[in-house]
């Protein structure tokens, strides 16, 4: 596999890129400007069980209809090819995801205490960590610089005062929740919330994060600079007794740590 990147892509398995080159090969279309590889494998953090995520970066005016029969084309294709077969044999999770995304991130309000979002999600593993294997054009070049290194400060500002006051009312209703016994949905909201304090990190730092539920050492201790930071967020979810005021004490060393690490001049 060549990759249009400075430096190649060094696959887990000669199968996964094999089943790489046949996505490429699939991908070479009016349609489609750039294949991009994503996830573990654009970062080299793949194993040989891991699967494959790709995303094909599309022309923004395509139809619905024309994006519909772009999917049925990859059914067929993907049926039709051994080595995805073959990549399949090597766990129930070496499988090909493949996304059409047309390089338009749109970010939405929320609800409250409707978080987190992928917002910064997408960009991180399409725009800023992925790969493109094959262009046919500067699209995604120009993708990346619309977005990187970070987009700008007055939306930075607005989505991280959005993301604070969810988590802070996520927090409120853990408390509620045990006040109530309803322990489980207490735990529920902690871990949403935990989920959006990582995303307020993020974005007050002006980093793009990958994921909110994995990766979190790689993304806090390493490309955050934070170690003293991942060092504390074990803990936040480690209860002991669920059926407990335990939640409640969880739920405020979260806040603490929300108003130490997460403010708007973090960063």
């Amino acid at each position: 596999m060549t990759s249009t990147s400075a430096t190649p892509v060094v696959f887990p398995t000669l199968l996964h890129g094999q089943a790489a080159e046949a996505v490429v090969e699939f991908s070479m279309r009016s349609e489609v400007e750039a294949v991009v590889l994503v996830n573990s494998c654009a970062r080299g953090a793949a194993a040989p069980e891991s699967d494959l995520d790709v995303a094909l970066l599309i022309d923004p005016g395509l139809s619905t209809e024309h994006r519909r029969s772009m999917e049925e084309s990859w059914k067929a294709w993907y049926e039709s090819r051994s080595v995805f077969r073959d990549l399949e044999r090597l766990s129930r999770f070496s499988r090909i995801h493949l996304d059409l995304f047309d390089g338009a991130f749109r970010p939405e309000p929320w609800d409250d205490g409707g978080g987190p979002d992928s917002f910064e999600i997408e960009i991180g593993n399409r725009v800023a960590h992925g790969r493109p294997l094959w262009e046919r054009s500067r699209a995604f070049a120009q993708l990346r610089a619309r977005w990187l290194p970070y987009y700008g400060e007055d939306l930075r500002r607005q989505r991280l005062a959005m993301v604070r006051s969810s988590c802070r009312l996520n927090l409120e209703r853990v408390n509620a929740g045990v006040a109530r016994s309803l322990y489980f949905h207490a735990f529920d909201k902690l871990y949403h919330a935990f989920q959006e304090f990582l995303q307020a990190v993020f974005i007050a730092r002006r980093v793009y994060p990958i994921a909110y539920d994995k990766w979190i050492h790689e993304q806090v201790h390493g490309w955050l600079g934070l170690p003293e930071l991942y060092a504390q967020l074990p803990a936040i979810l480690e209860v002991h007794q669920l059926e407990s005021d335990e939640l409640c004490d969880r739920a405020r060393e979260l806040l603490d740590l929300l108003e130490g690490w997460a403010r708007p001049d973090a960063g």
